[in-house]
């Protein structure tokens, strides 16, 4: 592992700190010795390629931050990591069970707790929802990391988590100025200063955003969803003239007219909603 390779802390560096201190954390209280763990800005050389048997996990945060991140396991890491936990003995040729899968998440949930705490004297309260996923996520990430832990006497635990561009966005109007916050540590308050509204602003401006088109809702009863079937179709509460909804991460930012371009789907805008409305 080069040394170019250990994550910047700069940025959100500290944000990514902390989950790796945090995994330190509770490793260490697992296996009752210190156990280091490196947050990396390049994939390690022992990552394995994505593959069916990877675990992966979505993290929903609300509160202080909002946005999403997601986290893969590899199958051997996630296996090692769900026996430690269940005190097991560690087999890496062991197939990953619902139960082994439970326990990882369990895992990260514990992680997320101590991070949570590490980082509420900066941002306040903050929410980590975690759910099991079937693969990568639906949104574009917008910035990658991985975590490599242990591995002086055993091959090393890994895992590559990704950040949607919402959650950036957050983690850099709030970056702090003094050093980087790792676990179980106070973050020191954030300075403020006259000029940092329009440099905080200039941070985000090339952060890319998930758009979502609305064309319209329909309540519907469990009974009427589960007699779906090839051809069932649902009548929306919009009529076809009606202007379409524009959201960004699920908040109305405007409305407009459904185009083609290119052969692509396209919005003209007819109307921006003001902030609060």
């Amino acid at each position: 592992m080069s040394a170019d390779a250990v994550f910047p802390q700069n940025d959100f560096g500290d944000y990514i700190q902390a989950w790796a201190e945090s995994l330190s954390q509770v490793l260490g209280q697992i296996a009752a010795v210190v156990v280091p763990c490196t947050p990396l800005g390049e994939a390690p050389a022992e990552l394995p390629p994505a593959a069916e048997n990877d675990l992966w996990i979505v993290c929903t945060c609300s509160g202080g931050l909002r946005g999403e991140e997601s986290f893969r396991i590899p199958g051997s890491s996630a296996i090692r990591l769900a026996q430690r936990f269940m005190s097991e003995a560690e087999n890496p040729e062991t197939p990953l069970t619902p139960e082994h899968h439970q326990a990882v998440v369990e895992f990260f949930g514990q992680v997320a707790g101590i991070v949570a705490s590490a980082i509420k004297p900066r941002v306040g309260e903050v929410q980590f929802r975690l759910d099991p996923a079937s693969g990568a996520a639906s949104w574009p990430p917008s910035s990658t990391f991985w975590l490599r832990a242990g591995g002086d006497d055993s091959p090393p635990l890994l895992l590559e988590t990704q950040l949607s561009a919402a959650l950036v966005a957050a983690l850099r109007a709030d970056r702090p100025e003094a050093a980087p916050q790792i676990a179980g540590q106070s973050l020191p308050p954030r300075v403020r200063s006259p000029e940092e509204p329009g440099s905080q602003l200039g941070l985000l401006m090339d952060v890319e955003l998930a758009m979502t088109l609305r064309f319209g809702g329909r309540q519907l009863s469990l009974r009427e969803i589960l007699e779906f079937c090839p051809g069932t179709v649902v009548e929306l509460d919009r009529q076809v003239d009606e202007p379409v909804d524009l959201l960004l991460h699920g908040k109305l930012v405007a409305r407009g007219e459904v185009v083609v371009v290119d052969g692509n789907y396209g919005l003209r805008v007819t109307e921006v909603v003001a902030a609060g409305s």
